[in-house]
């Protein structure tokens, strides 16, 4: 059984803190923090950022100061980090405050609603339980108990303690020289450029999906020099059928569909009807030996549409669990429901917060 950290959550000890609190971090992460205080009845005292950063920049009605600013002005204060990194010179920095001040990094949903908090948790014991006894070895439970633990007191040792890096995790994956690879939100190529690297440039295909048209250009020019015969590319939403959405088109990570933006004013410059596919049609039928879900929220509607595929060639699959507040647990039990016969590895790699938390099922 898992075991949860004998601290309080994070928001309920925001509320009974003495300290100001000090948002670290501008733009989408800190609004969404901002949002939940509002909900708890928590106010925040200042938004800092780091010395570089600091160029007469405001948010929320508040000047953003450096650090020492702000303990000149405030002395001890409780620090949230709003914004994620895997910058290991910016991860360090976070730790160093960390060791002076008070610190957290909230766990909010990246997309969607459902926050993490000790209600959610207890709404869903069972299915997190379930899913900590699929775990096939101890450190993915160690990760898993970590993950929890972290998302409901906001601590980062408990992501430190547990991250490990990628290539133990494809030592888990245990590729060959004959690998079939769809990978689903395949960004500017990043995780083609990986897997190929893996593989020593030794294999059968790869289907690259990619529905940003500045991504996809991106990656069709950072990989040009493979052949069209091998390489695959759609500049496409992986879905769990073929259609037409909506899509905010951001030139980043975080481009997504129409419903993570839902309430919130959008660029009509930003909007753009994109052509989503199933795997198993853009396979029609064909093997793959490696899929990759990373696909911004919309990771449950991708392994539905590539179902056939899962069922008839049972490929390895690497699926992002951080997106949506459910994903820890909804999605590994999906893919049970689809193929019992899979281990389940769960894997965090160098990230504050917790992105890059990935499961791994061979």
């Amino acid at each position: 059984m898992l075991n949860t950290a004998p601290y309080l959550p994070l928001w309920d000890r925001l509320k009974i803190s003495t300290k100001p609190v000090i948002i670290y971090g501008m733009g989408d992460g800190a609004q969404k923090i901002l949002n939940v205080m509002e909900q708890k009845g928590i106010k925040p005292s200042g938004f800092m950022a780091s010395d570089e950063f600091v160029r007469g920049h405001s948010f929320a009605g508040f000047e953003v100061k450096k650090l020492s600013d702000i303990e000149k002005e405030f002395g001890a204060v409780t620090i949230l980090v709003a914004f994620g990194t895997s910058i290991p010179e910016v991860m360090e920095r976070i730790k160093e405050i960390s060791v002076k001040q008070e610190l957290y990094a909230p766990d909010v949903p990246v997309i969607g609603g459902g926050l993490f908090d000790k209600d959610y948790f207890a709404e869903n014991e069972d299915k997190i339980n379930e899913v900590y006894e699929m775990l096939a070895d101890d450190k993915s439970r160690e990760v898993f108990e970590g993950w929890l633990n972290y998302r409901l007191t906001g601590r980062i040792n408990f992501l430190l303690d547990n991250q490990t890096d990628k290539a133990e995790a494809y030592e888990l994956l245990s590729l060959t020289e004959d690998e079939i690879y769809a990978d689903l939100g395949a960004y500017t190529g990043d995780t083609v450029s990986e897997f190929l690297e893996v593989t020593g440039y030794k294999f059968s295909r790869i289907y690259a999906v990619e529905p940003d048209a500045r991504n996809y250009a991106k990656m069709k020019r950072n990989h040009y020099k493979l052949s069209p015969y091998d390489f695959y590319t759609y500049n496409a939403g992986a879905w769990n059928e073929d259609c037409v959405k909506q899509f905010v088109q951001k030139g980043g990570r975080n481009s997504s569909l129409i419903p993570y933006e839902k309430g919130r004013p959008i660029n009509p410059s930003m909007l753009r009807d994109i052509e989503m596919r199933s795997l198993d049609s853009i396979l029609g039928g064909n093997p793959a030996t490696l899929i990759k879900y990373d696909v911004e929220g919309s990771e449950s509607e991708a392994i539905d549409g590539s179902r056939e595929t899962i069922i008839k060639y049972k490929p390895k699959l690497i699926v992002s669990l951080y997106h949506r507040t459910e994903d820890m647990f909804a999605l590994p039990l999906k893919i049970k429901q689809i193929r019992g016969d899979y281990k389940f590895y769960l894997r965090q790699h160098p990230y504050i917060p917790a992105w890059d938390m990935n499961l791994y099922c061979i």
